[in-house]
C-alpha cells in the first residue's frame, strides 16, 4: 500500500499529496530523482513529515539517512527508515542533501553551515508547479492551489463522454478561472494538454470527449482526463456530472458523479455479475509510479481471501478488469471489495447485458471508523437518526432493488430496516432485516414487499439502522440501488450513504452541511439541463430524522449557459415525501430555448433535500446521486 495521506474527515484533503502527485510535479520529481541518483545516496531532512509520501510517489533513489529536528520523532519510521537527530547530519557521508519541504529556502540557509563545505542542498521547490498555475502564490501548499480531479474519459467510436458542471467558484470570489487539462490514453501516454478559460460568471462548464478528440486530431481513446482548476475560491475539488452515452446507435446511457479526487485503501459497492452480465472494473492509475503486480486485488466482501491482479499497471494507465477473471464463481447479489492500496481514485465499473452497458461508481471504504455503541442509544431528540433515502421509480415501468453495502474495514454487521413512502409522505410499508453479516448476498427487491399497483408514479424508501436483532453500526450506512425496466430494455444503478436529516440537534457533525457548520438545514443542488435527445430529470426526497416543516419551500431556478436565471418555479414536497422534477416539462418551450446549455439549481432554505439526477432518452435511463456547492 502506498504510504500517503490523502483525506480524512477531520482535516479534509492533504495538499502535500496533491502537490507530489500532480502530473506536472511528478515529471519534475522524476528529473530531481535522476539528479540525486547521479551522486549516490542522499541525506534527507524531513521537517514536515513529507518524506514518506515523497518516497511512495517518486522513482526509487538511495537514502543515506532521514534526519529530524523533533526529539520525539527520533527512532520513529519515516518512509520505512528510522529517523535520526538532525545534529548527526553534520557527519553524513552523503554527497547531497534533500530537504523534504516546499517553500524551504530559509531551511536551506539554516542547514548550510552544518554541512561539509559545498554540499549541494536540494528542496522540493524544484518540483513546484509553474507560478502561472498557482491560485495562491504566497503559500504553495494552500489546498486551493490543487483544485484537481480525474474523470473517466472515452471516445472510441462506440461510446462518448461529456463532463458538465458550473462555475461555482465565482460565487466565492474566484476570478479569471481556467482549467488546465491533461488527457491520458489507456497506456498512460499523454494524448493532449490544453487549457480552457472560464468566464467570470456562474455559467455552464462542459468538456465533451468528441470536442477534445476533434480539436487535437485524435483517434479512438479510453483513458482519463486530469483537470486542474486555477484561480478558484471556496472549493478545492472539481465537482462534476459525467454522461457516458452511445454514439453507434446502441441503447447505452449512463450518468455518474465526480471521481472523489482522493485515492483510498479500499472501495466497496462493486456488484458481482448475473449469469447474463459482464462486469468490468475500470482501474485507472492515479500516479506517475506503476502499480506493481499484486498491489491491487479483488475479494468477495467479507471473505478475506483477496485475489491479486498479476499484471502491472503503468503510470496513469487505464485497465479494464473483468471481475469474472479473478472471481469466476461469484454471482449477484454478492458484492466485491476492491483493495486498491491507495493507487486509484474512485473507479467506475461497467455492466454489459443484452448488448447494453451501464456505468456506475464504487465508493470509498473507510479505514478510520470503528463500531460506535452510542448509535444504539442516540438521544430521542435525533428521532430516527441516520437515514439513507433512495428513489422508488414508477413501479409500472421499473423494478427497484436495494443492496446494503459494508463501507468500513471493521464493519462486521449491517443492522438494517427499510421504510417505504408515497410522494405525499405517507409510509406504506416497512421491513426489518436483522443484522446482515459482512459477507451477505441479500438484495431487497421491492416487488417482494409492494403490490404491483403500489406507487404507480414512484416514491422513495429509506434504509436505517435497526438494532432490535443485534448488530453494530458506525454511522457509514451505504447501499447500491438498481433500477430495471420491466420490458428489459434498460437499467441504471447508483449508490450513496446515510446522513441525519432536518433536525436542529446534532451528533458528530450531523446533520451535515455543505456550507457552514451543522446542522445542515438547507439545499443547493445542481442539475444539468441536458439536451432534447438526453433530457435531465431528478428525484428529490425530503427525509426527516425528526419532525420538521410539513412541506418544503423549494425553488427550481433555471439558468442559461452564462449562469443568468431565466425562470423559477416553486415546489412543495411533503415531509418524508418526494417529487420527480423534469425541467423539460416544468418550464416552457420559450424558457428552455433561452436556457440552452444551462442548468437548474434546486434551492431550499428551510430544509435539506436529498437528490438523484439522471438523463432520459427514449427508454434509456441513467441515475446517480446529485451534488451541491
Amino acid at each position: 500500500m502506498l504510504e500517503i495521506d490523502t483525506f480524512d474527515n477531520l482535516r479534509g484533503g492533504n495538499a502535500v499529496y496533491k502537490a507530489l502527485a500532480h502530473p506536472l510535479a511528478a515529471a519534475r520529481l522524476a528529473e530531481l530523482v535522476a539528479e540525486l541518483n547521479a551522486t549516490g545516496p542522499v541525506a534527507i531532512y524531513d521537517p514536515e513529515q513529507i518524506f514518506a509520501p515523497l518516497r511512495a510517489l517518486a522513482p526509487e533513489f538511495a537514502v543515506e539517512g532521514v534526519y529530524v529536528h523533533d526529539t520525539l520523532a527520533i527512532g520513529a519510521p519515516r518512509g520505512g527508515i528510522a529517523a535520526r537527530p538532525l545534529t548527526e547530519i553534520a557527519t553524513t557521508k552523503a554527497r547531497t542533501v534533500l530537504i523534504a519541504a516546499f517553500d524551504a529556502h530559509r531551511l536551506a540557509e539554516r542547514l548550510k553551515p552544518l554541512l561539509p563545505h559545498g554540499t549541494p542542498i536540494h528542496t522540493l521547490d524544484a518540483v513546484r508547479l509553474p507560478e502561472t498555475m498557482l491560485t495562491n502564490r504566497r503559500r504553495y501548499l494552500d489546498p486551493l492551489n490543487f483544485a484537481t480531479n480525474f474523470a473517466f474519459f472515452r471516445d472510441d467510436d462506440h461510446m462518448a463522454t461529456r463532463l458538465v458542471t458550473a462555475n461555482y467558484w465565482t460565487g466565492y470570489g474566484g476570478r479569471n478561472i481556467r482549467l488546465w487539462c491533461r488527457l491520458f490514453d489507456a497506456d498512460g501516454t499523454v494524448l493532449a494538454d490544453f487549457e480552457r478559460p472560464i468566464p467570470d460568471h456562474a455559467g455552464t462548464i462542459e468538456l465533451a470527449s468528441g470536442d477534445v478528440r476533434r480539436a487535437h486530431n485524435l483517434g479512438p481513446f479510453t483513458g482519463q482526463l486530469f483537470i486542474h482548476a486555477i484561480g478558484v475560491a471556496g472549493h478545492d475539488v472539481v465537482k462534476y456530472a459525467l454522461d457516458t452515452y452511445a454514439t453507434d446507435g446502441s441503447d447505452s446511457l449512463s450518468c455518474t458523479h465526480d471521481a472523489n479526487a482522493w485515492p483510498s485503501e479500499r472501495f466497496a459497492g462493486l456488484p458481482a455479475p448475473r449469469d447474463d452480465e459482464r462486469v468490468v472494473l475500470w482501474l485507472q492509475n492515479s500516479h506517475a509510479v506503476p502499480i506493481a503486480p499484486g498491489a491491487v486485488s479483488l475479494d468477495r466482501m467479507g471473505a478475506e481471501t483477496p485475489v491479486p491482479l498479476t499484471a502491472p499497471i503503468p503510470a496513469f494507465a487505464t485497465r479494464a478488469i473483468d471481475v469474472a477473471d479473478l472471481l469466476p464463481d461469484l454471482r449477484w447479489p454478492a458484492q466485491i471489495e476492491l483493495r486498491a492500496g491507495r493507487h486509484v481514485v474512485r473507479p467506475r465499473y461497467e455492466v454489459t447485458r443484452m448488448g447494453r452497458t451501464r456505468i456506475a461508481h464504487v465508493n470509498v471504504e473507510r479505514a478510520d471508523l470503528k463500531p460506535d455503541p452510542t448509535l444504539r442509544t442516540l438521544s430521542p431528540l435525533l428521532g430516527r437518526g441516520f437515514l439513507l433515502p433512495f428513489p422508488v421509480l414508477p413501479r409500472r415501468d421499473f423494478t427497484s432493488i436495494a443492496l446494503p453495502t459494508p463501507m468500513a474495514h471493521t464493519q462486521s454487521t449491517l443492522p438494517i430496516r427499510l421504510e417505504i413512502f408515497a410522494p405525499d409522505g405517507t409510509q406504506i410499508a416497512e421491513r426489518s432485516y436483522g443484522a446482515l453479516p459482512r459477507d451477505h448476498a441479500f438484495a431487497i427487491d421491492l416487488d417482494d414487499i409492494l403490490t404491483p399497483d403500489a406507487l404507480p408514479e414512484g416514491g422513495h424508501a429509506e434504509l436505517m439502522y435497526d438494532f432490535s436483532q443485534g448488530g453494530e453500526a458506525d454511522g457509514w450506512l451505504h447501499g447500491l440501488f438498481r433500477y430495471e425496466r420491466r420490458d428489459g430494455t434498460h437499467a441504471a444503478e447508483t449508490s450513496f450513504g446515510a446522513h441525519m436529516f432536518n433536525t436542529l440537534m446534532t451528533w458528530k457533525g450531523e446533520p451535515q452541511s455543505y456550507a457552514g457548520p451543522p446542522p445542515g438545514l438547507s439545499t443547493r443542488l445542481f442539475l444539468d439541463l441536458g439536451r432534447p435527445d438526453r433530457q435531465s430529470f431528478c428525484v428529490l426526497a425530503y427525509p426527516s430524522s425528526a419532525p420538521w416543516h410539513r412541506h418544503s419551500a423549494t425553488t427550481l431556478i433555471l439558468h442559461d449557459a452564462t449562469g443568468i436565471p431565466v425562470a423559477e418555479r416553486a415546489l412543495e414536497i411533503a415531509c418524508s415525501g418526494s417529487a420527480t422534477v423534469e425541467p423539460w416539462s416544468i418550464f416552457t418551450e420559450a424558457e428552455l430555448g433561452r436556457a440552452t446549455g444551462g442548468y437548474v439549481i434546486i434551492r431550499d432554505a428551510t430544509c435539506r433535500l436529498f437528490g438523484y439526477h439522471g438523463k432520459r432518452s427514449g427508454t434509456r435511463i441513467s441515475f446517480d446521486h446529485m451534488f451541491g456547492f
